[in-house]
């Protein structure tokens, strides 16, 4: 049986199929364990965080990853004791871009862009 999806049978289909072939897959290294880049990751102390960091010195909502055209940005959501990007703390609600190999810190916790 032949593949009928629109990858195969449209030209359109097919440059999606290209692109999604050769996009570089980030992650966010946490806790050993590799946590896909998606559009926004939500960090914070709160269960309902995409990030969960179990520890008093991170806020319940304490920072965001987003990802604006082709490249991440780091934003601290006003959190009580800030967020750091190789060992310098960021200010509150401004993006700052991330590159592979930077090192987020909040409180004791570390993650790592990969």
């Amino acid at each position: 049986m032949q593949d009928k999806t629109i990858v195969n049978t449209s030209k359109i289909g097919q440059r999606l199929d290209a692109i999604v072939k050769h996009e570089q897959v980030s992650y966010l290294m946490f806790n050993n364990a590799k946590v896909p880049l998606v559009a926004v990751i939500n960090i914070g102390r709160a269960a309902d965080s995409d990030v969960v960091i179990d520890g008093m010195l991170a806020s319940r909502h304490h920072a965001v990853i987003q990802k604006i055209k082709d490249a991440y940005f780091l934003k601290d959501m006003g959190s009580t004791n800030g967020t750091l990007l190789n060992g310098e703390r960021i200010p509150p609600d401004l993006y700052v871009k991330l590159s592979r190999g930077d090192t987020i810190t909040i409180g004791k916790t570390s993650l790592v862009m990969q």
